[in-house]
């Protein structure tokens, strides 16, 4: 079976912000998805489930973001490795790494998404081992560093939905050097799912002020790479 989807992206951080630096309101669902859980944290897909439905939908490229764990992405990637070797002249959505990992703004609990980091890296392990870190590994500058060490990207995930603002989380979050923000985010699960447009274009406002990546991601819990739940 030959699937002819999108170019071809390397699992790299250079090409994911590049794909950053072109996501709109109309990239997620249907061609980017950078937010999604399978059942390895709080979701309900098993792994290989959730390729199925990005390769059925056509996505261009994805990434799964359990919460701190990477075991969804791994028993994903080997799925996909051998739907390849199955199937070799097809064009298949790329899979960046990904995890959410719960942290300290401004004295609020924050989640901060990692992209494109190294799995091996030393200063990661704290935020793959299935549990909610404490003390300085909680706080949101050093979550950030850590992604940075390991090569990775930093993304502040709907930053709409906190008990602070939105209109302080971003430029605090750009100080201590997180890359981009989840711009484009359904925060009222709305069916078909769309981002909101209040939110989506405030937080689009902040992040060019701070010159900051755009994001988008349905944040799936449920048996959809469609919906949120």
């Amino acid at each position: 079976m030959a699937v002819n989807f999108a170019p071809t992206y390397s699992a790299t951080k250079e090409s994911l912000a590049e794909v950053f630096q072109n996501i709109n309101a109309q990239s997620c669902p249907r061609h980017f998805n950078f937010h999604m859980h399978t059942i390895y944290s709080d979701g309900k897909l098993q792994p290989h489930t959730l390729m199925e439905q990005a390769i059925a939908i056509g996505l261009k490229g994805l990434a799964i973001t359990d919460h701190h764990t990477v075991g969804g992405y791994q028993a994903a990637q080997n799925w996909l490795k051998d739907w390849q070797h199955h199937n070799p002249d097809a064009t298949v959505p790329q899979l960046w790494t990904g995890v959410e990992i719960n942290a300290n703004l401004l004295g609020v609990e924050v989640h901060i998404l990692g992209y494109a980091f190294n799995l091996e890296h030393p200063n990661m392990k704290p935020y793959i081992q299935r549990r909610i870190v404490t003390g300085e590994e909680y706080q949101a500058a050093n979550v950030v560093a850590a992604i940075h060490k390991a090569g990775g990207l930093a993304v502040l995930a709907h930053p709409a939905r906190y008990r602070r603002s939105h209109l302080d989380l971003i430029p605090a979050a750009a100080e201590i050097g997180i890359n981009g923000v989840e711009t484009f985010y359904a925060y009222n699960n709305p069916n078909p799912w769309r981002p909101s447009a209040l939110e989506s274009q405030q937080v689009q406002q902040l992040a060019a002020k701070h010159g900051l990546y755009n994001s988008c991601g349905t944040d799936t819990h449920g048996l959809s790479l469609l919906q949120r739940l």
